[in-house]
């Protein structure tokens, strides 16, 4: 595949969503670069923006199949991956394997905060190995595959907070804000008109062997290696308990964990899908200071010192970029 081709198709796929998506462009944006990353996002904001409807979208723009799964206080783990069924054919028992929603190359864990940690679980070896293991015995998912969580701002009622673990196997975590006062107008001229069929097909038939090609190219986008040092050094910097020589001191008093070896690969794959939607083969420092906040605010665990002052994840991320140097 051509950098073209992936940058056409990119666009094609990008312009039908944003057909049904008011405003919320950058938004898209990531998701599509979590898509052909390989990633999984977490989209948070509070109910009624869109984040469903999106999901949705994107789906109908790729032209593969869709599951939803609404995460409830009552969901168990079987009725997300599936279960053994007893079934009889031709007078012999037996047990047959019953596939879950989660069988499906675009998954919506809707509102994946409402259900208990051992729910939230169930989802962990799906998005890390692409199978789920049932009695023992593994089933592989379809590729591609990738799970779009929706979750409300923890300080909702009826939410659990998503383990650690979880949380780093999310791609990116993008923040889902309210519409502008011009896009409000806009949402409420389409409420009558425009619905989800509107987002066209985009990929071919056999758009999953597409789709794995374009993921192949964009990791033989190219990286130079002081921008991948950069990458190494923010990364480094987000280190607590003394561990960082970065030269972001005053701000490691906030921090109780810091990234995962998995936030220094997202930050890499989604600053060179970034390149690639812009047209480029090689990345960029401002490519890599797109994705980093996404890449890093569900990754950065806060301590007690910072929820009292009210400091963010994403405050403690650019002022890592501020103190340490590009090159």
């Amino acid at each position: 595949m051509e950098p073209e081709q992936f940058l056409q198709t990119f666009k094609r796929i990008e312009t039908e969503v944003q057909q049904v998506i008011v405003g919320n462009k950058e938004l898209i944006r990531k998701v599509l670069i979590a898509f052909f990353s390989g990633g999984h996002v977490l989209l948070e904001g509070v109910p009624g923006l869109g984040k469903t409807l999106l999901v949705k979208s994107l789906s109908h723009a790729l032209g593969m199949s869709f599951k939803r799964i609404q995460f409830t206080p009552d969901l168990m783990p079987s009725d997300i991956v599936g279960t053994e069924v007893l079934t009889e054919t031709n007078g012999r028992r037996e047990f047959q394997f019953k596939k879950g929603p989660i069988f499906a190359h675009v998954v919506l864990a809707d509102e994946i905060n409402r259900a208990t940690p051992k729910t939230q679980s169930a989802v962990l070896e799906a998005m890390e190995e692409k199978q789920v293991t049932v009695f023992g015995e593994s089933h592989i998912l379809e590729s591609p595959f990738i799970v779009l969580a929706t979750q409300n701002p923890i300080e909702l009622e009826g939410t659990y907070p998503l383990p650690e673990a979880q949380l780093d196997r999310f791609f990116f975590k993008l923040l889902v804000p309210p519409p502008a006062p011009d896009e409000l107008r806009e949402i409420l001229k389409r409420t009558t008109g425009v619905t989800v069929s509107d987002a066209a097909k985009v990929l071919p038939d056999d758009g999953g062997k597409l789709v794995n090609e374009m993921k192949q190219l964009l990791r033989q986008v190219l990286i130079a290696p002081p921008i991948e040092d950069y990458v190494v050094r923010l990364v480094h910097a987000t280190q607590g308990n003394g561990q960082n020589s970065g030269g972001a001191g005053s701000i490691k008093q906030y921090i109780r964990f810091g990234s995962s070896p998995r936030g220094a690969q997202a930050v890499i794959l989604g600053a060179k899908g970034n390149a690639l939607a812009d047209g480029r083969v090689h990345v960029s420092y401002e490519d890599v200071e797109t994705v980093i906040v996404p890449a890093l605010r569900h990754r950065i665990i806060l301590n007690f010192q910072a929820e009292a002052e009210n400091v963010s994840a994403d405050q403690v991320v650019a002022e890592v970029m501020k103190q340490v140097k590009r090159g």
